[in-house]
């Protein structure tokens, strides 16, 4: 994979994890470099492949969420442009993967949140044992990641499930609007 040199990207890229603010008894969600991950969004083409290469080696918590937030951002904008556009990043889940057993619950909110706008096929098995996990061990004080994940494994079973049981239950005028892949 051919990584370009843009010095913009590769300052954003550096400094992955820099400032994040976790969450704390105030505040149940984590803060990021607004204009940081902005910028990777919305250079998607150009930062991809870096991010990639980022999340490939990293083993820094705090740049691997702002990673994955930019990864999240980029599916948001992709399904803003067109309805089920982030599914074009399932080139993206090898190298989320490495995470799939992450202990952190921060990572596996990050993680159910882009597998549910991607619906990477790969992704359901890991979403449920990430939901067992969190069941039977829970580490979070601030924040209850069964929400996010469990809503992740509800969107597949509506995504590739619903649409194969009720398509032949439902009237022909019905099921020319279901428009799941």
């Amino acid at each position: 994979m051919a990584i370009n040199f843009n010095p913009q990207v590769m300052i954003n890229i550096k400094t992955l994890g820099s400032g994040i603010k976790k969450p704390d008894e105030n505040r149940n969600y984590c803060l990021y470099d607004k204009n940081k991950v902005e910028f990777l969004a919305a250079n998607a083409n150009e930062t991809l492949p870096s991010i990639i290469e980022y999340l490939k080696t990293s083993n820094d918590e705090n740049g691997i969420l702002e990673a994955l937030f930019a990864v999240d951002k980029i599916a948001d904008n992709m399904n803003t442009a067109e309805i089920g556009g982030a599914r074009r990043l399932y080139a993206v889940y090898p190298y989320l993967a490495r995470f799939n057993d992450t202990n952190s619950p921060e990572i596996q909110v990050m993680l159910a949140g882009i597998y549910r706008k991607t619906l990477v096929p790969d992704a359901f098995g890991p979403l449920c044992n990430m939901l067992h996990k969190q069941i039977t061990n829970p580490v979070s004080k601030y924040f209850d990641p069964k929400e996010e994940t469990g809503g992740a494994i509800l969107e597949y079973i509506r995504a590739y499930g619903a649409s194969n049981i009720y398509a032949s239950a439902a009237p022909a005028s019905y099921t020319s609007t279901i428009g799941v892949a």
